[in-house]
């Protein structure tokens, strides 16, 4: 039902006047005024504003420019080109580039020029005569001698490279970083190395990191550009099949070497090397022992699990879980081998699926899986930073003097050597284990030297 309310008798009858503003009402509106004011310029205001803009603050005029200058509020990057160069025609550029005018660093950035407007490699070539790989050469070589230009490089010895071979020379430093092109050039000018010599210096600089692990590495100065290519030559000299063939490889990585370390082991390589030579028996280094690992180290592939005809599920623990975690992670109790069916103990949240490799179906009962954030944290030396996976046995805690096991220091699960638990008194550990698990890497994205030329 609809009910109408009705009016009070006392609003029915009489005049209706407007009831006055209070005080307090009125001084609100005042002050609603001047915020106002203060916040909206002159003529922007509400409805309802003052009139005459009172209280209003003055407009900041915009920036004027010099006498004589148009105000532009966007600067346009400096001109890269040279100072005797800015003012030259088309006809004039190409006529300096065709002819060498100048030093080769001043005239190079004329080419990136013209490309800006539109000309291409052929076109350049066509009306200069330079070659597209000239090209190249010059506007990369031209970057990295301005990459070199800092305090801690000296001016007088960018003159080294003002001839017209200089491009040839900087050109091969591109793919080092800043500290590093400085380095390899002072050993570039220090040895009078050529283009060639160059180019195996910048390699061997640029895969010096990556080879973190190998043997050998700890003894050579990433910092210095002459055991990094000593190293170089070191690895060389050990893909040698016949001792013959490793001693001149030595000899020409002791000639570069810099530091005492790095001397030191080139010259005990040539001492073994000479022996084997002669047929003497030579002992493994401890050093060369320890760099390999003593368990299967596998990197999976691409859709190797998809295509796995038999694969395992097996609980994970994180390295900051503690050893209670491994105690406590299910075990399987019963299987269905036909219908694929794993029954487990108890309910767990981090599994990992792996192919099914004989060692680890072994002991697939008592298995579980360690989750190291890094794997350079082995016993053995890898240069890789990346996750991996330890699959351990539970059913074998007992430490021996060849085996590779898992337990806690310092709060944290840690994988290592049973030779060095036992010269630490620790006879026990949570696991051993069995094989050590990297992720998928695609080769094809890693771009080398040669596809960039």
């Amino acid at each position: 039902m609809l009910s109408v309310s009705h009016p009070h008798p006392a609003a029915s009858t009489g005049p209706r006047h407007r009831k006055p503003l209070s005080t307090a009402h009125h001084r609100r509106r005042r002050c609603t005024y001047t915020i106002a004011a203060l916040i909206l310029p002159g003529g922007g205001g509400p409805r309802g504003s003052p009139p005459n803009g009172g209280g209003m603050l003055p407009r900041t005029p915009p920036p004027t420019a010099p006498p004589g200058q148009l105000y532009q509020p966007f600067h346009p990057p400096p001109n890269p080109l040279p100072e005797t160069y800015r003012n030259l025609d088309l006809t004039e550029r190409l006529a300096v580039l065709r002819d060498r005018m100048g030093r080769w660093y001043e005239y190079a950035p004329l080419i990136s020029s013209l490309s800006r407007e539109g000309f291409t490699p052929a076109s350049i070539e066509e009306a200069t005569g330079m070659s597209g790989v000239e090209q190249n050469r010059l506007v990369v070589a031209s970057q990295v001698r301005d990459s070199l230009i800092s305090d801690d490089f000296p001016d007088d010895l960018l003159h080294y490279f003002d001839s017209y071979g200089g491009p040839d020379l900087l050109y091969e430093l591109r793919f080092l970083n800043a500290r590093q092109r400085i380095v390899a050039t002072k050993h570039t000018i220090e040895r009078r190395l050529e283009s060639k010599g160059v180019r195996e210096l910048a390699r061997s600089m640029k895969d010096f990191p990556q080879r973190r692990g190998d043997e050998g590495w700890d003894a050579f100065d990433r910092h210095s550009a002459g055991d990094c290519l000593a190293y170089a030559r070191f690895r060389l000299s050990r893909e040698a099949i016949a001792n013959e063939d490793r001693i001149p490889e030595l000899e020409r990585s002791l000639d570069v070497v810099e530091t005492e370390s790095a001397r030191a082991r080139v010259e005990l390589e040539i001492e073994r090397a000479i022996k084997k030579a002669a047929g003497e028996e030579v002992e493994e280094l401890e050093a060369e022992i320890d760099a390999r690992p003593a368990v299967p180290v596998v990197r999976l592939m691409y859709g190797e699990i998809s295509e796995a005809s038999i694969v395992l599920l097996l609980p994970v623990v994180k390295e900051t879980d503690g050893v209670k975690a491994v105690d406590l992670a299910p075990r399987r109790s019963q299987t269905d081998a036909d219908l694929g069916i794993v029954e487990v103990d108890k309910g767990w949240a981090r599994w990992a699926v792996l192919p099914g490799w004989a060692p680890v179906m072994a002991v697939a009962d008592e298995a579980v899986v360690i989750e190291l954030a890094d794997g350079r944290v082995l016993p053995w030396r890898s240069a890789e930073n990346e996750r991996v996976l330890v699959v351990a046995d539970r059913k074998r805690k007992e430490v021996v003097d060849e085996g590779i096991y898992v337990l806690e220091k310092g709060g944290k699960l840690v994988v290592e050597r049973g030779k060095k638990l036992l010269e630490e008194g620790i006879s026990q550990a949570a696991a051993e284990v069995v094989t050590v698990v990297r992720p998928p890497k695609d080769e094809e994205d890693i771009i080398v030297g040669d596809e960039w030329d």
